[in-house]
């Protein structure tokens, strides 16, 4: 009976029905559409925020770089044999310089371990070797023969004189030629803990040749090195690679998972240390923490408990992402937030409005069926699953309404450009992605990144639209089935006068 009077009623009020339906669509297709450009936009702040910090870790701590002291102004200085007999002879120098912020003692990495909160912690010793090869080229002396004090005549003085008594305005030898070509190359060079590749400066990348360090490898002469690097140098796995005089075994060739990533080379923490003469120093821990939940509280721990050091999450890094991408992402999750609350209250009020409106009109029906004995439960819950079909009606349309419109999104909108800003840790990973860059150049070309805006709808997003459109179909129904619960059969009687 409830099925059949339900859909009686439904049909001969199709014009009602759907305009309540129509308005419940457009607040929930609103829902929809803000909800996946927010979400674009966090998938869009992930991919900048993947370059400039991803690997795989929660957070990382780092200790800022202290001013030069005395004589310390931390230039590169490279020292030559300019007197080499052999012009031919190549000279090579390499200077290899730590990365990023001061570096802190090993020790530290099990301190930060057992912090309550954190699930496990590494260490990572980043490095810049800039390397100036070439050769000097010695000039000739050339004496120009064709000069009036260097003829033969000159030497020979007039009567009486002597021969060479005119040698000292012989003129001088002229240098010619020589000078020096030299080539400087930068590349960056990461020590990873071999013991532990799932969090730090290895976690997010893929060996495409190869293979990477073993668990013996701590100390051993062998390196992985970047797709990019691999194939600018044309290095292939069995060969070297020499780094200031040290010749090491390239076993393996990674490709990282953002194309941003500026580390070149890869070496056991320890060749690292070695090599950059920061024996027992690393220049950031990477640390995981046992709860995604718990980062906040975590980090202010370790503030706490290890002062002096920087600690920074995926939230910092965050805040100093700028440009049209954080303008946009702002708009979505603030205006766009309380525009998409306030359009689904107003539809949700202009569905029990005319809910309640169209219960008014049939006070001569509801008043009938009073008196046949319907009591006012029944009265009240045939009104309100009118209203519930009504929304899930106006659900079905705002999920369509928000597809399209979140596809359009996807479609037409303009590229978005981020600036990545800098924390002032100081710490690998940051302006330039992990291992610190291979120079200014290419630190400030990762500065800027366009980004193309996708509206993804997820099934939670799906999910929300047809909970809203239960929700405002009762409210609907409830407001409309208080009213028809208080009429009477006397009321359709005054109606029928």
């Amino acid at each position: 009976m409830f099925g059949i009077y339900l859909k009686r009623e439904l049909s001969r009020r199709k014009k009602a029905a759907l305009v309540i339906a129509m308005g419940l669509a457009l607040g929930i297709a609103l829902v929809i559409t803000v909800s996946s450009v927010s979400a674009g936009m966090q998938q869009a702040q992930e991919k900048v925020l993947q370059s400039l910090y991803g690997l795989g870790t929660d957070m990382t701590v780092t200790k800022a770089r202290s001013a030069p002291t005395g004589n310390q102004s931390g230039r590169p200085s490279f020292d030559f044999d300019a007197s080499a007999n052999d012009s031919t002879e190549t000279q090579s120098s390499d200077r290899v310089t730590t990365q990023g912020g001061q570096t802190l003692k090993s020790a530290l990495v099990t301190e930060v371990a057992a912090q309550k909160g954190v699930a496990t912690a590494v260490g990572a010793l980043s490095l810049n070797v800039t390397k100036v090869d070439g050769s000097f080229t010695q000039g000739k002396a050339k004496t120009d023969t064709s000069s009036p004090s260097s003829s033969p005549s000159s030497g020979q003085g007039g009567p009486g004189g002597g021969q060479g008594g005119d040698t000292g305005s012989t003129a001088p030898p002229e240098i010619q030629g020589g000078g020096a070509s030299f080539d400087v190359n930068s590349y960056s060079v990461t020590g990873v803990d071999v013991t532990n590749q799932e969090l730090g400066p290895l976690a997010t990348t893929t060996i495409t040749s190869g293979k990477t360090f073993t668990t013996a490898q701590t100390d051993a002469k062998v390196a992985v090195l970047s797709t990019s690097y691999a194939k600018e140098n044309k290095y292939t796995v069995g060969e070297t690679v020499t780094i200031s005089g040290t010749k090491y075994k390239v076993i393996g060739i990674a490709t990282p998972e953002s194309s941003e990533a500026t580390t070149d080379v890869y070496l056991p923490l320890k060749q690292a240390q070695t090599l950059g003469d920061s024996a027992n120093l690393v220049s950031t821990i990477y640390v995981q923490a046992t709860d995604s939940k718990q980062i906040d509280t975590v980090k202010s721990t370790i503030q706490k408990n290890i002062p002096g050091t920087t600690v920074t999450t995926s939230a910092d890094l965050a805040e100093t992402v700028s440009g049209s991408l954080s303008t946009a992402s702002n708009l979505a999750t603030s205006v766009g937030k309380w525009l998409s609350i306030a359009v689904l209250a107003a539809a949700f009020l202009v569905a029990a409005l005319l809910t309640s409106s169209a219960v008014s009109r049939r006070v001569r029906e509801f008043g009938t069926l009073k008196a046949l004995g319907w009591p006012s439960r029944r009265v009240t819950r045939q009104v309100v699953g009118e209203s519930v079909v009504n929304g899930l009606l106006g659900g079905a349309l705002g999920i369509g309404l928000g597809l399209v419109a979140a596809y359009a999104v996807t479609t037409y909108s303009p590229k978005l450009t981020a600036q990545l800003g800098n924390t002032g840790g100081g710490g690998s990973g940051m302006g330039g992605g992990p291992g610190g860059g291979g120079g200014p150049g290419q630190q400030s070309a990762a500065n800027t990144m366009e980004i193309a805006l996708s509206a993804p709808v997820s099934l939670t997003t799906i999910a929300l639209a047809a909970g809203l459109a239960i929700t405002g179909g009762l409210i609907a129904g409830a407001m409309g089935g208080w009213r028809a619960s208080r009429m009477r059969p006397a009321d359709a009687l005054r109606s029928v006068s």
